[in-house]
């Protein structure tokens, strides 16, 4: 380990040491991003070249495959060529950078799954006020809104690290560099900022995935009363996303709930 006054780069320690893991990794890696790139382009460019854009579902959707894909270029394309190299390193600045750029595409992607919810919940519960509540100019408009709650939030996430002071040790027991492990390598008590990171990352994403699922369970109040085929027409719409709201909070509420400290299983 290095120990300097002022660390310029810090050591990732990726998923393993071990060049055969890597290897099998970079594979399996490589095609889950490839397979990425192409599902949310083919969402992307289905939507748009047709007249489901002016639907609000889709006109949703679109958005979140477009914020999926800059969600996953910002960690997957260092992952997936540092597993072929022996050692991986990451400049300061690039490491802030990276830092900056996840928390703000995952959590315009948060709130866009957010805004998914709320229209299937005026969809389904409130249909008479449906074109109304969400027209053209309001879609637009929480979209806005997403933008700038993930801009505000990525900025206090990058504000919290970036005064912290480095002296070493600069290894990171990671594959990118991310709030929980930087502050282990802080030289300074970062009991007050582990708060303030919980506060922001995990209250927000606990508050969230509570709203998102309360919706949820007012829709499933208001379709008992309906005929079993539009029963099963309304739970369609939704199983596909409340499963993506599942796999997303609960490594998000796993890692950032809890107080400041990194455990082998984060990664």
């Amino acid at each position: 380990m290095k120990y300097t006054d002022n660390i310029t780069e810090f050591i990732l320690l990726g998923l393993s040491q071990n060049m055969k893991i890597k290897h099998v990794c970079f594979l399996l890696f490589l095609f889950c991003y490839i397979a990425i790139w192409m599902g949310n382009l083919l969402i992307m460019i289905s939507i748009t070249c047709s007249q489901l854009n002016d639907q609000p579902m889709y006109f949703f959707l679109n958005y979140l495959a477009l914020s999926d894909l800059c969600y996953t270029s910002t960690v997957t394309p260092k992952l997936v060529t540092d597993l072929l190299a022996e050692s991986s390193t990451i400049s300061y600045t690039d490491c802030m950078a990276q830092l900056f750029a996840m928390h703000f595409f995952g959590g315009i992607e948060i709130c866009i799954l957010t805004v998914m919810a709320y229209d299937r919940y005026v969809a389904i519960c409130r249909p008479l006020y449906y074109t109304i509540i969400m027209s053209r100019h309001r879609r637009y408009a929480m979209v806005s809104a997403s933008c700038a709650g993930a801009f505000l939030h990525s900025f206090v996430q990058g504000l919290l690290t970036i005064n912290l002071p480095f002296c070493g040790p600069n290894e990171i027991d990671h594959y990118f560099c991310d709030v929980y492990p930087l502050l282990k390598l802080a030289c300074t008590d970062t009991y007050r900022v582990g708060i303030l990171v919980v506060a922001n990352a995990g209250m927000m994403g606990l508050v969230i995935f509570v709203v998102v699922m309360l919706s949820y369970i007012l829709i499933l109040y208001t379709i008992k009363a309906y005929p079993a085929e539009s029963r099963y027409k309304a739970l369609s719409t939704c199983s596909s996303h409340i499963t993506v709201v599942v796999l997303f909070f609960v490594p998000i509420l796993f890692i950032y709930i809890r107080p400041a400290t990194t455990f082998p299983e984060d990664k």
